[in-house]
């Protein structure tokens, strides 16, 4: 955790929550181990919503669709929501979400891998929020760019991983070194790439926010 966890158990014991069927969908995500936003993400995520009001929004990560249910609560009522998603046993969880909250005609949930899927978008999008395999986000960039809007926002998430980024490849684990390694390289293409503006914050596990402010990725 980057922020001392009584002040961000503090922060997330302000929010207003959400809708029952979102609640309920996060508690079943709890219960079976299932990843979702943490709850200053949500936070983050409903007040970029709010700001930019975006007409067309990516995501690159579905699992069972709490993320872009989230969005598609809180976005505008126009705005619609193209979703990514390649683990088979969570598709038809996502499906039957989507279904069953009724907002499933502003949805568009495209199945298989994103590395193939982006080359195919057209887009653009208003906003982009990534959070999937962490060690695809620097080759999922450059069609990120191409697709994003100019002026647009790209969302990524935990790309801090619980602090190790700021390590010594040699005090991470083997394992992790990987992952390790792509994440650095992908901060720094975020903040080093002609086009784009991007601030880095220790929010949950970090989020990057990335402006779309030149002919990136085009």
């Amino acid at each position: 955790m980057m922020t001392d966890e009584r002040m961000e158990t503090f922060i997330d014991s302000l929010d207003k929550g959400n809708t029952p069927f979102l609640e309920e969908m996060e508690k079943y995500a709890l219960e079976n181990r299932v990843p979702v936003i943490r709850r200053s993400v949500q936070s983050l995520l409903k007040f970029l919503l709010a700001l930019t009001k975006p007409g067309s929004i990516l995501e690159i990560g579905t699992a069972i669709g709490f993320s872009a249910l989230l969005m598609s609560e809180y976005a505008p009522g126009d705005c619609h929501i193209t979703t990514i998603e390649k683990y088979e046993k969570r598709i038809p969880v996502a499906k039957e979400y989507f279904q069953k909250s009724g907002k499933g005609d502003r949805i568009t949930l495209l199945e298989g891998d994103a590395a193939d899927l982006l080359k195919e978008l057209e887009g653009p999008y208003d906003l982009i929020f990534m959070d999937a395999a962490k060690a695809q986000y620097l080759s999922f960039l450059p069609q990120t760019l191409r697709l994003l809007s100019p002026g647009g926002l790209l969302v990524s998430d935990n790309v801090l991983q619980d602090g190790t980024v700021a390590e010594s490849r040699f005090a991470v684990p083997r394992r992790d070194r990987t992952i390790h390694a792509r994440m650095r390289e992908y901060l720094y293409a975020l903040k080093h790439t002609s086009g784009i503006e991007t601030a880095v914050l220790t929010l949950g596990d970090g989020v990057a926010l990335t402006v779309k402010t030149g002919s990136a990725g085009e």
